[in-house]
């Protein structure tokens, strides 16, 4: 059975950082394109940042809105995926989620806040 288990979410500051994980297990981890989204209430899910798999050399592409900020890695020995945040602000509020396909995990909440 395939799982998704996000952490690392949490209340932090404006201007701070955070590093999301997602683990994935029941599957080829290595050979999967694998996604990070948000959802802000209210709001549709966006996708955030895309990491291909090990066959096309694991690049990266980002939302528009985090570039620069955010940086999504992966680790195949931990069949583990990253999203590293920096600067973070109040709109990238939302709730994030991992996926590959048609697989989610549950999410993780992130609040900016002061």
């Amino acid at each position: 059975q395939v799982q998704l288990v996000e952490s690392g979410g949490g209340l932090v500051q404006p201007g701070g950082s955070l590093i999301l994980s997602c683990v994935v297990s029941g599957t080829m981890f290595g050979f999967k394109d694998m996604n990070w989204y948000r959802q802000a209430p209210g709001k549709q899910r966006d996708l955030v940042a895309t990491i291909t798999s090990i066959y096309t050399g694991a690049r990266t592409t980002y939302a528009d809105s985090v570039k620069g900020r955010f940086t999504i890695s992966r680790d195949n020995a931990k069949n583990t995926v990253y999203l590293q945040m920096n600067s973070l602000q109040p709109e990238d509020t939302a709730v994030y989620s991992c996926n590959f396909r048609d697989k989610w995990g549950q999410g993780t909440q992130v609040t900016v806040s002061s």
